[in-house]
């Protein structure tokens, strides 16, 4: 690594270091003494990689471990990223130092910028020779042009296995469209996807234009100061191969108080009072596009600086047949589907769903019950970590070993807000409740222990945690101290010697006097 960036990554604010070695590790990338937690097994011989967050550990560690990259393409990726938080922290400075000049165009564009999710996921790999990247002024200004564009990408999976861009669509700030094409990949495709794209074979076969032919397209329409808008538009920019630094994300914007991120689906339904699509339909482009740039019109209408209350799904609306499916979701494309039988318990079959948009590893499934009852009591029953999803419901991260001995990960959730058995009609209850011989409060023991039990678990780790800390910071005073005494026996050695040389003069003298 050359001695100015070497001194830029050293000079960098902490929370970009930290940034910088997620990114690394998401991105897979090695240095001189290997990956993140290999490096920290070399560098820190007591915790090693046992400790691996990078916010957890001293910016010294970060910086030494960025410092043992030296190949040109790493070396030029974290360089971009540095530039790009150049141009942010600009963005963000300005913005604060003048509130009343910054329109609201500007503000969600510097909301985007400041969520804690930005720098991951908008740090693209943009310094190769496929990407498009459009300039940006030296200098940030608020009364530059605020014209805004809406986009969005349909993917395909490819025989390599890889994705490819094969749908864009640009709308304007007046939802006319601006750009709709299809791609052509130039590579065998495996699966279209028609239930999600809505690409057919036919409709491929008109299509005539080239990723690249797309990316100039895409450039006539943009200028320094366009704002593109988008619904986890990194997802799309990344399709494109394309680098744009005035970006708004209704994926951010729009975040629940407890960080969460709904779906487009749902903030339509939400905060526009209408269903972008109904289940099991086919993703449209200009919908999608048209349903960002509303979202942000209505963002910029009700003033950015209010918020816009989320509206709750009302669980009693859920059909009873829906509430009957559990969710399993983020399957390994390597798990066979008679294998998934054996993760929850209980009568139930499987119901495949198609892969998402981008998707090509991983896909999701509805276990189907007989009814409320058994869906929720499965749930209840399965072992994993309870959490909620970007729409606050609930599910369990599962992990378990296949057959072939791989230990792999999955996601059961249910298919409504967080709900009982009282939920159901109050006849079918009564039934249950004379069948089983046991009170909804002896049901529900089992799962307060249970909750008890997590919470007691979650405390030690806290605990164990805390003790991390305290140990790196003895260890941070010990070095100090080590210091301090290093220094002191160095300054005793100097008087050491003084007095021997004085001692030895003395003797000398003596011996002349006699």
């Amino acid at each position: 690594m050359d001695n100015k960036l070497a001194a830029a990554i050293s000079a960098a604010p902490t929370k970009v270091l930290v940034d910088m070695v997620k990114l690394a590790q998401k991105e897979g990338l090695q240095g001189g003494n290997g990956s993140w937690k290999q490096f920290l097994n070399v560098y820190d011989r007591k915790f090693g990689s046992s400790l691996s967050d990078p916010a957890r550990r001293p910016r010294e560690a970060l910086v030494s471990f960025l410092q043992t990259f030296t190949e040109k393409a790493h070396v030029k990726f974290f360089a971009h990223i540095l530039r790009k938080h150049t141009i942010w922290e600009a963005m963000e400075k300005v913005g604060k130092e003048s509130p009343d000049k910054e329109s609201p165009e500007q503000r969600l564009v510097r909301l985007t910028v400041e969520d804690p999710y930005y720098m991951l996921k908008y740090s693209f790999p943009s310094y190769d020779k496929e990407w498009l990247v459009t300039k940006v002024r030296k200098k940030i200004k608020l009364t530059c042009s605020n014209s805004m564009l809406a986009i969005d990408c349909e993917m395909v999976l490819c025989e390599d296995g890889t994705d490819a861009l094969v749908r864009v669509c640009i709308v304007d700030q007046d939802l006319q469209v601006k750009l709709d094409e299809l791609v052509n990949p130039c590579k065998p495709i495996a699966d279209y996807r028609t239930e999600i794209t809505g690409v057919t074979a036919d409709d491929f076969n008109k299509a005539c234009c080239s990723l690249a032919d797309i990316q100039k397209n895409v450039k006539k329409l943009l200028s320094k100061t366009t704002i593109l808008v988008g619904h986890s538009l990194y997802n799309d920019l990344r399709a494109l191969r394309l680098d744009h630094a005035r970006v708004i994300d209704t994926s951010f914007v729009f975040r629940t108080p407890d960080g969460l991120s709904p779906s487009l689906n749902y903030l339509c339904k939400s905060l526009l009072g209408y269903e972008l699509r109904k289940e099991a339909t086919a993703h449209s482009c200009y919908d999608d596009a048209v349903a960002a740039m509303k979202l942000v019109l209505a963002k910029m209408e009700q003033g950015v600086g209010n918020n816009m209350p989320l509206i709750q799904e009302n669980t009693k609306n859920v059909p009873e047949s829906e509430m009957a499916k559990l969710l399993v979701h983020r399957i390994p494309i390597s798990v066979p589907t008679e294998e998934l039988y054996g993760i929850l318990p209980g009568n139930f079959i499987f119901e495949q769903k198609p892969p998402k948009k981008g998707q090509s590893i991983q896909h999701s499934a509805h276990a189907i019950f007989n009814s409320p009852q058994e869906a929720h009591q499965a749930f209840e029953n399965v072992q994993g970590h309870l959490e909620k999803d970007k729409s606050g419901l609930p599910q369990k991260l599962i992990r378990f070993k296949l057959s072939s001995g791989e230990i792999v990960g999955l996601y059961v959730r249910k298919m409504a807000e967080d709900y009982s058995l009282h939920q159901v009609s109050p006849k079918r209850k009564d039934i249950q409740d004379e069948n089983s011989g046991h009170s909804k409060k002896q049901k529900m023991d089992p799962c307060d222990d249970h909750l008890q039990e997590i919470e007691t678990l979650k405390q030690e780790l806290g605990e164990k945690d805390n003790q991390c800390d305290d140990c790196l910071k003895e260890i941070e005073s010990l070095k100090k101290e080590l210091t301090a005494k290093d220094f002191q026996v160095s300054t005793q050695d100097k008087i050491i010697a003084e007095l021997k040389k004085k001692l030895t003069e003395q003797k000398r003298s003596k011996k002349q006097g006699w």
